[in-house]
């Protein structure tokens, strides 16, 4: 017999006390320290090394066992049958290779019928019943002995608390999977972290730590379900000929069985609905983890029986990992198109979720301090389907020493313009909407938009072309453009570019609220822009006003006060400004007038119906000008619908409500009589 190296030896030892370790962390504290697809193959490598030398075994090694003896207040219960772990396969050749296996033992070339069954992610449970009532209930835990929850797992819907028909056992063993719906796991973290608790990491974090509360009411405010995999009873005359069979029967005692199951004639069967279930993986309600293939016959289970820790008649076939265990090597700070500023992890490239992730998002610098993130921490990666990875935990026992914090630049990445977070919003943005080139094409779709400038022709399609052309790189550089530029252009005709630039043209003498609302400050919105511009009456006189005089204007309040102070403060956007008045545009001042002298000050009035000689856009522009506010309703506050032709509900309600009618010859009157009539 060969020597076992030193080597190998401390290596196994390695192995054990560090699944040891991961196991305490796992079904004791329910707070895994890897994610499960890691300590698979730490698992392997230790099966791999005691099977290929056989005389380090020992009983005390993590692969005699399932898990480790819970340490917990909760009652111990010691299982009838023990709850045996799965082995698993993790690719279509070792499938092939487990029904190789199961067709030798039974020394059959008949193909074997399998029961393929989605494999939840959540926490095993078994549910006893006597004449039909549920009187206990208790975790997996180590395989042979779990925590009595029975308390808790009353609380659940989905567990009868006493099982229906009549064909029901004195006694009857149902095992299944209490499991947290992925809607429910997001509202439940959002929840918590509103309330500035620790969030669960993932839904199968959360159902354990919900099962495992000592209070079953607060268990009961957890949205868990239990969705049931396989019954056993003490009289065996009562057991179904199949498994299949046996899960039709607790359905009708009513527990809910996956409705994703299906039975399989041989390995390309399970085969074909393991591709299928991994293409609908993403889509369905709950978290799943790969399949498990349960040979369907219950005769053919009895005489392949058991190794020490698993069954030879199943096997889990699992699917590429959703989480993994990786470093973050650096963070930078990505701009997005509105300027939105956001904290990418870089990370040592790692395999998950099916493709190679080396970038995570961080979303803001508030997550970051919940994560309590530092440069050269070992992190939780996490990517379902086509979400962006994301960093979900960090490992604080890891983390090298002096690893440096997380901090958010004062300045744009990209354009050196002052990032800006108003008190009370958790994204931080760039003020340099005007200049910033992350925020350009955004900023010049804004800018020709209808409502501002109404530049028609120049749609997202042509400003991506005109922009990833170096045509233009600010919005004075549009009243640049010239024809045989335009021309140049792929699908871009001599009539379609002499139309743009007679558009743009016309743009050049704005009024200036549209000019205001055209520039993109942040929160200023049509309505902001026509107050501010009626208020001040100069685009000169607004980007030097303070912001508690700024406050003053109706409906600005300190955010708005805060970014329309940032837009002007910036030197990039006073620099754009001015080419836009070199490139010959040149915005309308207002007349304004006395305070006192508006007359529809602090009154709110309302539209309806189809005027005849204005449009609806017409006359509310000319009633803010009178100091109304135009509102979208009608309530008991309103001072006066106008009513033009085919009105509707509101012009009833209005009736109801006995607010003032106007019909448009009266609006007319009222604009003649305050010169607005134009």
């Amino acid at each position: 017999m060969t020597q076992v190296s030193a080597d190998i030896r401390q290596r196994v030892e390695e192995l054990r006390a560090a699944l040891d370790d991961h196991n305490y962390y796992y079904y004791v504290l329910d707070d895994p320290r890897i994610p499960d697809s890691e300590y698979d193959r730490l698992f392997r490598e230790l099966q791999t090394l005691e099977a290929q030398h056989p005389e380090l075994a020992s009983d005390e090694s993590p692969t005699q066992r399932v898990g480790s003896s819970a340490e917990t207040s909760f009652q111990e219960v010691i299982h009838r049958l023990p709850m045996l772990s799965l082995d698993n396969a993790f690719s279509d050749d070792e499938l092939r290779e487990f029904d190789r296996r199961v067709r030798d033992r039974l020394s059959t070339d008949d193909t074997i019928e399998y029961v393929c069954e989605p494999k939840l992610d959540g926490l095993a449970v078994s549910l006893h019943y006597e004449q039909g009532a549920l009187t206990r209930a208790a975790t997996r835990g180590d395989g042979y002995a779990g925590e009595d929850i029975t308390a808790n797992i009353r609380t659940i819907p989905s567990v009868p608390l006493k099982l229906r028909g009549s064909n029901c056992p004195e006694l009857v063993e149902v095992r299944g999977e209490v499991y947290m719906p992925k809607a429910g796991f997001e509202k439940l973290n959002a929840r918590l972290i509103e309330q500035g608790d620790k969030p669960f990491v993932n839904p199968r974090n959360a159902a354990a730590g919900s099962l495992r509360q000592k209070k079953s009411t607060v268990t009961a405010k957890r949205p868990l379900e239990l969705c049931a995999y396989s019954m056993a009873v003490t009289d065996e005359g009562l057991l179904p000929f199949t498994h299949w069979d046996s899960l039709q029967m607790v359905r009708e005692w009513g527990f809910r069985i996956n409705p994703e199951m299906r039975k399989a004639q041989g390995v390309d069967a399970c085969l074909e609905a393991y591709n299928e279930l991994m293409n609908k993986r993403d889509l369905l309600p709950y978290e799943i983890d790969g399949i498990v293939f349960k040979v369907n016959r219950m005769d053919l289970q009895q005489q392949l029986g058991f190794v020490s820790r698993a069954p030879r008649w199943a096997i889990a076939h699992k699917f590429p990992a959703q989480e993994e265990l990786t470093v973050i090597e650096d963070v930078e700070f990505q701009v997005g198109r509105t300027g939105a500023v956001t904290p990418v992890a870089r990370l040592k490239p790692v395999f998950v979720g099916g493709v190679t992730v080396s970038n995570a998002t961080l979303h803001n610098m508030d997550e970051v301090r919940r994560l309590d993130v530092h440069i050269g921490d070992t992190v939780f990666i996490r990517r379902a389907g086509d979400v962006i990875p994301q960093v979900v935990k960090v490992v604080p026992e890891n983390r090298p020493e002096g690893a440096p914090e997380v901090t958010m630049p004062g300045h744009c990445p990209v354009c050196e313009s002052d990032i800006v977070q108003i008190e009370g919003e958790a994204v931080a943005r760039c003020s340099g909407g005007l200049y910033c080139p992350a925020q350009r094409k955004e900023a010049i779709r804004h800018y020709a938009s209808r409502k501002a400038l109404d530049i028609e022709g120049l749609g997202d399609r042509l400003i991506e072309v005109l922009v990833d052309e170096g045509m233009v790189q600010t919005v004075a550089d549009l009243y640049r453009l010239t024809r045989f530029q335009l021309t140049s252009l792929e699908r871009m005709g001599d009539k379609s570019a002499a139309n743009l630039i007679a558009a743009i043209d016309r743009s050049r003498n704005p009024v200036l609220w549209r000019f205001l609302y055209a520039l993109g400050i942040r929160e200023v919105g049509e309505a902001t822009a026509k107050a501010l511009a009626s208020w001040f009456g100069s685009l000169e006189i607004i980007s030097q006003t303070g912001e508690e005089e700024l406050q003053q204007v109706p409906d600005v309040g300190p955010i708005v006060a805060g970014h329309v102070r940032s837009f002007f403060d910036q030197p990039h956007n006073q620099e754009t400004l001015q080419a836009l008045k070199e490139a010959g545009v040149v915005w309308q001042e207002e007349q304004v007038a006395e305070r006192a002298e508006r007359p529809l000050a602090g009154e709110t009035w309302v539209l309806t119906g189809t005027l005849t000689h204005m449009t609806r856009d017409q006359a509310k522009e000319k009633l803010e000008v009178l100091g109304a506010k135009v509102a979208s309703s009608v309530s008991k506050k309103t001072a006066c619908v106008v009513a033009g032709e085919a009105a509707g509900s509101k012009l009833t309600k209005a009736e109801q409500l006995g607010v003032p009618v106007l019909d448009e010859d009266g609006l007319q009157a009222l604009l003649e009589e305050h010169g607005l009539s134009d």
